[in-house]
């Protein structure tokens, strides 16, 4: 019989505030974490709005000579996992360092680095070259200092599969103690970019929204869309095995129970026509689960407000789901957090494991113009209590990379 998993921690770094907490407050209250881009020049670019961090301090995580040393997305990582294992109440030094694992992933890594040792280069020379650019830049360098830090020698690696990142890295975990590989496992995902090279390269794929308004950018699912919001951050969750964490005494947020992961072997950015692939990674999320389309209330919809996207998520839903799709609730909470690219997934995952919990379904905001072909309930504009015994949460990326995860209400 499969060992069961349960999530005990989280920790957020995101545009709506540090700590779980604070991104679940947020998200119930709809409130926007989209702004005007204060980072960096966007004078030529036409994407002027990110959800940026404004507020975020190494140094109240990491000491300022290790935090030079790491880019951006690490620092993220870092200071979400201290968070996470605060919140789960786990000391690592009393976990059995062999059974504690880890997969944090990240899309980009260190692109912020790349960006800024290439204008060294051009303008200072190949002996300016930091020594540490190569390590910073590395996607795995997060999981990397999360190990040495805290000494977890298990399971430990980086998935790197673009939007659907930190939920094949939950996914993955989860199957990690499943499997009975770990008894403790940190999942989650980190990214960092907000730069002008990143900005500029979507920009360029037309994937990215031009509206200037701030409040109203990002639009999923509604008729006047136009692209993705980019946002940045981390979400990290602690896994344990239900019977470890229960000898622990410690807090349970909700079970996992489903997970699905394919490709759309179609396109390198484009989705499969009517989202099949996606489709078929519900169903084996449902399979893995036990579980028929009837028993889920909710989907944590990817729902990225491009075009595409929504249109292609929405028949997949309706392909999996039948008549029942017309009774869930499916919102977007990118509407508020922006796209994290490689962390969204765990945000996400986040976001649903703590609707279950409280039994409240998070809205889609900015949700005006009503789209024939997405015709479903986006829980538009204001949150609202519900009773959530199960629940999926979506994950698409570039490369037709699918993830999709199910989570249940813990008994």
């Amino acid at each position: 019989m499969n060992r069961r998993v349960v999530i005990t921690g989280a920790g957020a770094i995101t545009s709506l505030g540090q700590g779980a907490d604070s991104l679940w407050k947020a998200v119930k209250k709809g409130v926007s974490g989209i702004s005007r881009i204060e980072r960096i020049d966007v004078t030529d670019l036409p994407t002027k709005v990110a959800a940026e961090i404004k507020d975020f301090d190494p140094s109240n995580f990491l000491d300022k000579k290790e935090a030079k040393r790491m880019d951006r997305f690490a620092q993220y990582a870092m200071a979400a996992t201290q968070m996470a294992l605060e919140n789960s109440q786990i000391i690592a030094g009393k976990i059995n360092s062999e059974r504690f694992g880890m997969i944090i992933g990240s899309g980009i890594g260190g692109l912020e680095t790349l960006e800024n040792q290439h204008h060294v280069l051009l303008e200072k020379g190949v002996n300016r070259i930091s020594p540490f650019m190569v390590p910073m830049m590395l996607p795995n360098m997060a999981a990397g200092m999360i190990a040495i830090k805290y000494g977890i020698k298990g399971f430990v690696e980086c998935v790197v599969t673009a939007c659907a990142t930190s939920t094949n890295a939950v996914g993955d975990a989860y199957k990690a103690i499943q499997r009975d590989i770990a008894d403790v496992m940190i999942a989650g995902g980190t990214e960092a970019p907000i730069t002008r090279l990143a900005m500029a390269g979507f920009c360029a794929n037309k994937a990215m929204t031009t509206n200037p308004d701030a409040g109203k950018a990002c639009r999923p699912f509604d008729s006047e869309r136009d692209g993705f919001v980019m946002g940045e951050g981390a979400g990290v969750l602690i896994l344990e095995e239900l019977n470890h964490a229960l000898k622990r005494g410690t807090n349970i947020i909700a079970e996992i129970v489903g997970y699905g992961c394919t490709n759309d072997a179609y396109h390198i950015t484009a989705t499969s026509p009517g989202g099949e692939g996606a489709a078929k990674c519900m169903k084996l999320a449902l399979a893995d689960a036990g579980l028929n389309p009837a028993d889920i209330q909710y989907i944590n919809a990817h729902g990225t407000s491009t075009e595409l996207n929504d249109r292609a998520e929405t028949a997949a839903i309706k392909s999996v789901f039948g008549s029942h799709a017309y009774q869930l609730a499916v919102s977007s909470t990118k509407s508020m957090t922006g796209h994290l690219l490689g962390a969204a997934g765990a945000v996400e995952a986040m976001i649903t494991a703590y609707a279950i919990k409280e039994d409240f379904l998070p809205p889609t905001i900015n949700y005006a113009s009503p789209d024939q072909e997405c015709d479903l309930n986006y829980v538009p504009n204001k949150g609202i209590k519900a009773e959530i015994a199960h629940a999926m949460t979506n994950s698409f990326g570039f490369g037709g990379h699918n993830a999709v995860l199910i989570l249940k209400h813990f008994q």
